[in-house]
């Protein structure tokens, strides 16, 4: 199953890599969910080979994750594996410079079941795809005005146009 989306930030590309490679944010967001998240490359710094083990609860059922860094080219490009029992998902992140102050985000997810149970569980998954496709839009876009406002372009809440 893949999810994707694009977003246009009025912000240098340098600055959006820079906001998607800080993995120190979206540890602390993470653990404000109730995830558990430790980190398990020896590297303190974003880059290739930076790794995590997770546990959080979904559907009711405790669930851990193991995910790496398997793409990072700055200032373009950022892929990140990560299993979950039978299934495998890449989460990608492509930038492109529209202009000087003006980037592109092409924001994509991709889940592949290698066993029964995640086989059935990206089925139902597939019966909701509008509504989780809604949501991922959604989630990207509120992310795209979050870095705008952290550097000083719009703030959240305001109206574009």
């Amino acid at each position: 199953m893949k999810l994707s989306t694009r977003e246009d930030v009025n912000v240098p590309i340098e600055a959006v890599f820079a906001s998607v490679t800080d993995f120190d944010a979206f540890e602390r967001r993470a653990l404000r969910r109730g995830a558990e998240i430790s980190r398990t490359d020896p590297a303190s710094g974003p880059g290739l080979g930076s790794a995590w083990e997770a546990s959080f609860s979904f559907r009711g059922r405790e669930r851990s994750l193991s995910a790496e860094v398997e793409a990072f080219e700055t200032p373009e490009k950022l892929s990140i594996g990560s299993k979950s029992g039978g299934l495998l998902g890449t989460f990608n992140v492509n930038l492109v410079a529209l202009s000087p102050k003006k980037t592109r985000m092409v924001i994509g997810l991709e889940l592949t079941p290698k066993n029964l149970s995640a086989r059935l569980l990206v089925q139902s998954l597939k019966l909701a795809k509008a509504s989780l496709k809604k949501r991922y839009d959604k989630a990207v876009a509120d992310y795209a005005k979050s870095i705008e406002a952290e550097h000083g372009g719009i703030h959240p809440g305001q109206r574009l146009g």
